[in-house]
């Protein structure tokens, strides 16, 4: 996979995003057949979403960067260390459907995390197309709900959650999908913008799962405000109106 992703760097235009989209079938195949004894007979579907959007977040977002040896490598490193952590916790997830283990704690903080990296990427990429007016919210909320799913699905790992994750992430991605509208006339650059929308994410998305955890306290509820309120401040802050 490393390799695929290291071939990919020296890629542009249709050979990108077909090579891209090849790796990512591949890693969730791959994933499928390493986890296929302990999910099967599970709701198992939502692990391979993340594993998904990772690698071809990181295929894509590579022309974005300076193009030398020294960020391929680096990138490639990147992705290597994300994508070990990113199985090690799916397997974690599909393990802790049939039996409890002591891991599973922190096997969700990392994986939120890989979701705030891949939401972060995959934003600046889409806001760097430059697609139509209406297809960006379309594609954030469709990348948003997708991501809030199976974020909030590690939290049950168990079809009776299902409808309450559904639910939820479909309210999110409509609101991120109504800021991405607004934002097509905000005067910001693709890095702004991801920030913004993964800030906004990441304080509901983690305000859901302190809820969900039934530790929703004072203290965590304010660390999650001020970073919705930061993401704000930074939007405004680096807004160029030309004044």
């Amino acid at each position: 996979m490393s390799i695929g992703i290291f071939i990919s760097t020296y890629l542009s235009g249709i050979n990108l995003i077909i090579t891209s989209i090849f790796l990512s079938f591949l890693g969730i195949i791959l994933l499928y057949f390493t986890l296929r004894s302990d999910i099967s007979g599970t709701f198992y579907y939502p692990i391979l979403i993340l594993p998904f959007f990772f690698t071809i977040s990181f295929s894509l977002f590579y022309p974005l960067i300076p193009a030398r040896l020294l960020t391929r490598i680096i990138v490639v490193l990147l992705y290597a260390f994300g994508l070990y952590s990113l199985f090690l916790t799916q397997n974690i997830f599909a393990v802790s459907a049939i039996r409890t283990i002591t891991l599973l704690r922190s096997a969700r903080i990392v994986s939120f995390v890989l979701t705030i990296v891949v939401l972060f990427l995959l934003t600046n990429i889409i806001f760097s197309l430059r697609l139509s007016f209406f297809i960006t919210p379309i594609v954030i909320s469709i990348l948003t709900f997708l991501l809030n799913f199976q974020s909030l699905w590690v939290y049950s790992l168990s079809r009776e959650f299902i409808r309450e994750s559904f639910i939820s992430s479909l309210l999110v991605s409509l609101a991120l999908g109504q800021l991405a509208f607004v934002l097509n006339l905000w005067p910001v650059t693709a890095a702004i913008y991801s920030i913004f929308i993964t800030g906004i994410f990441y304080a509901y998305s983690g305000l859901t799962h302190a809820w969900i955890e039934k530790r929703l306290f004072k203290g965590i509820l304010w660390e999650y405000v001020w970073v919705g309120f930061l993401a704000i401040l930074i939007l405004v802050f680096f807004s160029n109106w030309g004044f």
